[in-house]
């Protein structure tokens, strides 16, 4: 193996992969109807689960389940309607994050986990702090030339099954993390990404929580091709 797998750094980081589903009323933020959270550690030369959390959460009133977002997921406003409080929810997540641990987040197009979580940061204090890998860079940079980088198309080109509950939150956490394993194996014999440092570099993202409070007078931009839109599929 290489370089990025030895490293002190990266082996000291607990991984964690996160993904919400949500619904959008116009004029209003996404707001969260069911997050998972799958925390990996590598170690011994392979990946081990440290932990994994799952909630359906009640939207509020103003952000209705659509009949577009049951067809999507399978999620009823009657499910929903039974579902913990976002402050619940989102509270009983961010209490399995231990101080002195070195976190980080991965998202397959992490911009909407992170506008998430920062909207609902007065229920997860420590999680809006945690910042993310995205590995939509990260594909872009170790398989480039693919006609877009959508979960589904990654999916295919891992050759990683598509579960029967696509879109909902626990089973996207489940591919997404398999897809992780392949990008960090591809990206173990890339020169360039021979540390942690070089891959937060590359696919890094501060979570809002940590930027300047006039960070955006100097955030650098994107890297080229990245869509970095919150609608469609992912």
């Amino acid at each position: 193996m290489g370089g990025l797998t030895q490293d002190p750094a990266f082996r000291a980081t607990t991984f964690v992969v996160i993904d919400f589903e949500a619904t959008t009323p116009a004029g209003h933020p996404a707001q969260p109807t069911e997050v998972a959270a799958l925390a990996l550690r590598y170690e011994d030369g392979g990946w081990s689960e440290a932990g994994r959390y799952t909630s359906l959460i009640r939207p509020p009133d103003f952000a209705p389940v659509t009949p577009a977002d049951t067809a999507q997921t399978g999620l009823t406003p009657e499910q929903l309607r039974q579902a913990p409080s976002p402050a619940d929810a989102l509270g009983a997540l961010d209490r399995r994050f231990t101080e002195g641990i070195q976190y980080l987040l991965v998202a397959q197009h992490a911009a909407t986990e992170a506008n998430i979580i920062h909207n609902q940061r007065e229920h997860c204090p420590a999680l809006a702090h945690i910042d993310f890998l995205d590995t939509i860079p990260l594909a872009t940079h170790l398989i480039p030339g693919l006609p877009n980088y959508r979960l589904d198309t990654l999916l295919a080109y891992f050759h990683i099954k598509q579960p029967p509950n696509r879109h909902r939150a626990p089973a996207d956490v489940d591919v997404t993390a398999q897809m992780f394993f392949r990008l960090v194996s591809a990206a173990d014999e890339d020169p360039q990404l021979s540390d942690l440092t070089a891959l937060v570099k590359l696919a890094g993202r501060t979570a809002k929580g940590n930027r300047p409070v006039q960070g955006g007078l100097f955030d650098i931009e994107p890297p080229a091709g990245e869509d970095l839109s919150t609608t469609g599929p992912r």
